[in-house]
């Protein structure tokens, strides 16, 4: 069970239950709502949702998916943007919330949500995605199930330039380079020498450049930065974002003794894993959820200590235990892997690592905005 980003149309996606932004009336409007009749048989749907009446803000009813490859359609009613002032992020919470909640009732496996109330309600996107990935992990983290975000084209899902201006920057310090290097066969030996006064390359770190704009107010509301102001999040919800951030935040990069580096040195990547896991007093299932990989995948990486895993998948790992830059290196080299500064994939984890941001939704968010494979899903 696990989280996944994908551009498709919603109505083509084959799930469980699939996640309308629905019209407060028995009627349907333009835009997904509209598509989801279509897909579905707009009479048919039409008339179990009259059967319904009026759906408040932030809650959610249940029909039959009819056409749909999927067993019901959740329909839920986002606000209307004002601002930010008027409650708004916390009634998509609650969207998203309880449509969770009603899939694990109705003891579902995989549901689909759109990014929730952008559409014509105006909700910021980039605001709106940071919102689902913290509700999608805080839901993961304590339940089962496949979670799928499905957004439509790239301007429903535009975070360059909103939320990870530091990505975007570490990539073309490094990966841009890289590649002319690769080229041209560039080699200058004055180069290799930093000049505190000449400006040259930026510092590899960019924790301040991290979230800017409007993507680090809703950041902050997530726990990827300070608290949201009172006047935007509702009290509980700044506080679950603090937690978030003490989660994420947990290990910064320590340099290793030597004893340290010639340790275990024998140790199969299986065999590293469950140590560290032991070390760090986490719990397997903790592990596992934080990777976002399933119960199944794990237990055949417990029962072989010569299991080996795809890159991602120990990428994912490596977070899920919260490793420094240093500590994952060592633990992907005991799966015969490397990091490259010609990969984006390598660029945007080390990035990721190296300002303590360990929350993979948050990170997969960025590969896909990047076109890269995600973690975990």
């Amino acid at each position: 069970m696990a989280f996944k980003i994908v551009r498709n149309d919603i109505t083509k996606i084959t799930a469980d239950a699939i996640v309308n932004t629905a019209n407060p009336k028995p009627k349907f409007s333009s835009g997904t709502d509209s598509a989801v009749y279509a897909a579905a048989g707009a009479d048919k749907l039409l008339e179990e949702r009259k059967k319904i009446g009026r759906i408040e803000e932030g809650e959610v009813a249940v029909t039959p998916a009819f056409d749909l490859d999927a067993k019901y359609i959740f329909h839920t009613v986002g606000p209307i943007w004002k601002g930010g002032n008027y409650g708004e992020a916390e009634t998509v919470k609650r969207c998203y919330t309880n449509c969770l909640n009603k899939a694990l009732e109705l003891e579902l496996e995989s549901i689909a949500f759109p990014l929730l109330a952008t559409g014509n309600y105006g909700f910021p996107k980039s605001d709106a995605l940071l919102l689902a990935t913290s509700v999608f992990s805080n839901f993961l983290a304590e339940n089962e199930m496949d979670i799928t975000l499905v957004v439509f084209d790239n301007e429903s899902f535009e975070l360059s330039g909103k939320i990870f201006d530091g990505i975007n920057q570490f990539i073309n310090d490094n990966y841009v380079e890289e590649k002319i290097n690769e080229e041209y066969f560039v080699c200058d030996e004055a180069a290799s020498e930093p000049d505190e006064n000449a400006g040259g390359r930026r510092s590899r770190k960019h924790g301040i450049g991290l979230f800017t704009g409007r993507g680090k107010r809703m950041a902050e509301s997530t726990g990827m930065s300070a608290p949201l102001s009172a006047e935007a999040a509702a009290p509980e919800y700044k506080m679950a974002g603090s937690e978030m951030l003490r989660n994420n935040m947990a290990a910064l990069p320590v340099k290793r003794s030597l004893e340290d580096v010639v340790k275990n040195v024998s140790e199969t990547w299986s065999e590293s894993l469950l140590r560290l896991i032991t070390e760090r007093g986490y719990t397997d299932t903790e592990v596992y959820k934080r990777a976002n990989v399933d119960r199944k995948l794990f237990s055949k990486i417990r029962s072989n200590k010569d299991y080996q895993p795809k890159k991602n998948t120990a990428v994912a790992f490596a977070l899920a235990l919260r490793l420094n830059l240093d500590e994952t290196k060592d633990f992907l080299r005991r799966a015969g892997y490397a990091f490259s500064p010609s990969s984006k994939f390598d660029l945007i984890i080390e990035y990721s690592i190296e300002n303590g941001v360990y929350d993979l939704m948050l990170i997969n968010s960025a590969l896909f905005d990047h076109d890269q494979p995600q973690l975990g899903a």
